[in-house]
Formats: structure tokens, sequence, C-alpha cells
């Protein structure tokens, strides 16, 4: 048996055994394509704001203060604002996630649009553990985990049988485009051919990314080609109040300082969230996007005096190490968000190619069989 024949054996064999597993990858990867914009557009909708005539948003501590009046059971530890105009800003509290209020008045207007945010939840959690959960969490992690292995073997190894005996027009024509007049076996062969022809980068890439992130050798390995001796640092979420929280009096001396500071060094600023501090912490700590969530390198982290808001440091992505630059650059091409819109709509168009390549590769599969069968008979 040739190396040919052989490596498509494994193939359809893989292909067979991981296409469900794929498949539900693919499809919740196309729904989430647009995930962070149709939210905003959601909660903008949900919680609407209408600017008063020539006024200006309160002060970030005179909005925090407002919210801790209406709302004395909870303790806010973040605050988001936003540089739309009609957007609403948002307080992190505990308990109760994210709230948002009027960045004019202070009115608490509500947890945004919740049913948008319960589908994507509930995407995400397929996507990333078939949506198991309590002691079976790990085991759909494992399960996603060697999806992705088994689909990245299907790429490189389906480049190798795409791959032409003859580089001829003739030849080349029905593995680069659609053939039309056909059905049947000719017609999922080629569709099979060209969605893995022109979607095979981003796939990839895609898939790769997805190993990083499932699997902590694989991050260690991109922190060693990187030339990195650093670790990915700990995912960092909402500060959690300290005790006592309640009845604690919150001293943003310096945060509106600061806060105006930013917006002057940064007139392209879209997002400001700042971390609320402790009330024995001397700084604040705020980040600022420029981009829209997914593009580390439009953020950036600056620290500020607690008193008197005077910035004291920046951090931005291309200071980072390169390790941790090469690791925030594979977390963010798995969703094509660090190349914007455009990133986002190839990442899309590459789920549904993959969607595409499990429904043409089983119809393929089923076809081969039903032939055997017709000639065992």
């Amino acid at each position: 048996m040739t190396l040919r024949k052989t490596l498509f054996w494994i193939h359809l064999v893989c292909g067979i055994a991981a296409g469900i597993l794929i498949f539900i990858m693919s499809a919740t990867g196309v729904a989430l394509t647009y995930q962070k914009q149709l939210t905003a557009w959601a909660d903008k909708r949900a919680c609407r704001v209408e600017r008063p005539a020539g006024a200006d948003p309160l002060p970030a501590s005179e909005l925090v203060e407002r919210f801790r009046r209406a709302e004395p059971g909870r303790v806010p530890v973040a605050l988001s604002l936003s540089s739309d105009p009609d957007m609403p800003a948002s307080v992190t509290a505990a308990p109760g996630g994210t709230i948002f209020v009027n960045p004019y008045t202070g009115e608490v207007l509500g947890p945004g649009a919740t049913g948008v945010r319960s589908f994507f939840r509930v995407m995400t959690g397929w996507h990333r553990w078939l949506a198991l959960s309590g002691d079976n969490l790990r085991w759909g992690r494992a399960a996603t985990g060697a999806g992705n292995l088994l689909f990245l073997f299907l790429a490189l190894g389906g480049l190798y049988l795409w791959w032409p005996r003859r580089w001829k027009r003739a030849a080349l024509r029905p593995l680069l485009w659609f053939r039309t007049g056909i059905g049947g076996k000719a017609r999922d062969g080629n569709w099979h051919n060209v969605f893995g022809f022109w979607c095979l980068v981003p796939l990839v890439l895609i898939i790769l990314s997805g190993v990083v992130i499932s699997y902590a050798w694989a991050s260690r390995l991109v922190f060693q080609f990187a030339g990195s001796t650093m670790s990915m640092p700990a995912r960092r979420g909402a500060p959690a109040p300290p005790p006592g929280a309640l009845e604690a009096p919150l001293r943003l001396e310096g945060a509106d300082a600061a806060i105006r500071s930013v917006r002057e060094r940064v007139p392209g600023w879209k997002t400001l969230n700042l971390d609320l501090p402790a009330p024995e912490a001397a700084t604040l700590s705020l980040a600022v996007e420029e981009g829209y969530g997914g593009q580390p390198q439009l953020r950036s982290t600056v620290t500020a005096d607690r008193e008197s808001g005077k910035i004291l440091k920046t951090e931005h992505f291309a200071g980072m190490d390169r390790g941790v630059r090469a690791r925030i650059w594979m977390r963010f091409v798995h969703t094509g968000e660090y190349y914007g819109l455009a990133g986002q709509t190839v990442a899309g168009i590459a789920s549904l190619a993959g969607l595409v390549l499990v429904w043409t590769g089983f119809a393929l599969a089923l076809r081969r069989y039903a032939a055997w069968l017709g000639r065992r008979n």
C-alpha cells in the first residue's frame, strides 16, 4: 500500500471518529463570530441612554457613589466607560455581575441584554467543553482538545492528499473552484477540495491556536519557540471585594484626574476599565482599549497614583515579553479578533468551511461504504 493510500485511510477513519465533534465546534464557532459586536449592540438597545443637550458624563467617582446609594447590597469592584455617547457605562458588582448605569444621571439601568448574553454563554459552553459541567467539565475539555488535535491532522494530511500529481490546468481546476452540472460523489469531492484549499490557512491557525488553548504543553511550546523563559500570567478577573467593603468608604480621589489624563493622552480610546481599589491600595489600575476588546495590540494598562491621579506607568502590548505576546496572539487569532472585524469575518467563514468539510467528508465516506456493499453483494 502506498503512502498516499495509507494516509487516505487514516484521514478517513480520523474524520469519521472526530466528525461530530468537529461539526459542533465549527457550528458554535460560526455562532460566536460577532459575539462582542452583537452583545454591545443588544446592550445598547436594552439600556437606552439619551444624552442631555450639552451634558457631559458624570465623573467616575460620582457614578460609583450613586450606584452604591441605589444598590446598597452590592459592592462595586470595577467600572467601564465607553467613548460612545449613547452607550451606557457598566459597573461590575458583587453579587450581580455586570450592571449598566446611565453615565449622565447615574441611574441603574439593569443587566443589559440577558437573552443575548445567555445565548452566547450556551454557545461558548458547547464550543469549549460540550456543555458539560461540574465533575464532567474535564471530560468536555479533554474531548474538545482531542478534537482539535485530530482536526489539525486532518487539515495537514488533507493538504497532502489534495496536492495534485500533475500541475496542469485541467487537473487544478476541479481542485480550486466549483464545478457546475455535477452531483453525487463528484460534487461532494469537488466541494471538499475547494473549501479545504481556500480556507486551509485560517483553519490551520484556528485549529493550532485551539490546541495551544487546550493544552499546557502546547502553550509552553509557544514560549519556547518565542525564545522566552516566562510562562503565561494567570488570567485576571474582576478583583474580589475585601471583607467589610459594604461599610467601608470608597476613596477615588485620583480616579477622575487619572481618567482625564488618559483621555488626553489617548484621544482614540474606545473603552476605559477602572479596577476599583481596596481601601489600603496606593495606586489605581486602568485598562485602555483603542479596539473592541479582542485586539491586545490596541490595549494598554495605566497605573496612576491613588491620591493625585498622576500617571506613574503605562504598559503596552509591544513592551511585553515575546512569549507572552505570542501566546496572547494565539488566543485572539483563534477568534480572528486580533485583526478586527475583517479577521472575525475570515474566522467565521473558515468555521463555516469546517461544517462543509465534515458534511462532504461524511457523504463521501457513506458513498464509499455503499459502493463497497454493492460490490460485496
